[in-house]
């Protein structure tokens, strides 16, 4: 059965949740290109055996490290750290953990590309940077 998405309560024909609006894009175009080069600095800090928190267990790094499971690059992740980002900022005064079960229903009611399972980590680092003061 094909996904009707004008019949969807949750998302848009452009694929985004039904709360987004012309804010949560502006602010994404604002904000995607620092992501994408924090993301790339932090693939290279990655391959130096050093780098920022990805919340990865020990299998995730095996895996990685011996090239059978890819560190990803920025278009893979990017719709994750976009809907995390935009989640992040118009659900401004609940935690991630509070609202998680909600986001991951959410996301697979968008019928992305990555399960909820490989995408949590990146929505949640969207999330943060919705977050951040700097």
């Amino acid at each position: 059965m094909q996904h009707d998405k004008d019949k969807d309560p949750v998302t848009t024909a452009s694929g985004h949740p039904r709360w987004w609006r012309d804010e949560h894009t502006s602010a994404w175009t604002r904000i995607k290109e620092a992501m994408r080069r924090d993301w790339e600095q932090t693939k290279h800090d990655f391959r130096k055996k050093s780098g920022a928190e990805l919340h990865q267990n020990v299998g995730d790094t095996v895996k990685q490290m011996a090239g059978k499971e890819p560190v990803g690059d920025w278009s893979t992740v990017e719709p994750a750290m976009r809907y995390g980002y935009g989640a992040g900022r118009n659900y401004e005064d609940v935690e991630f953990e509070a609202h998680e079960k909600d986001l991951e229903r959410e996301w697979n009611d968008m019928k992305p590309a990555r399960p909820w399972s490989d995408a949590r980590d990146y929505v949640r680092r969207g999330w943060e940077w919705s977050r951040r003061k700097d």
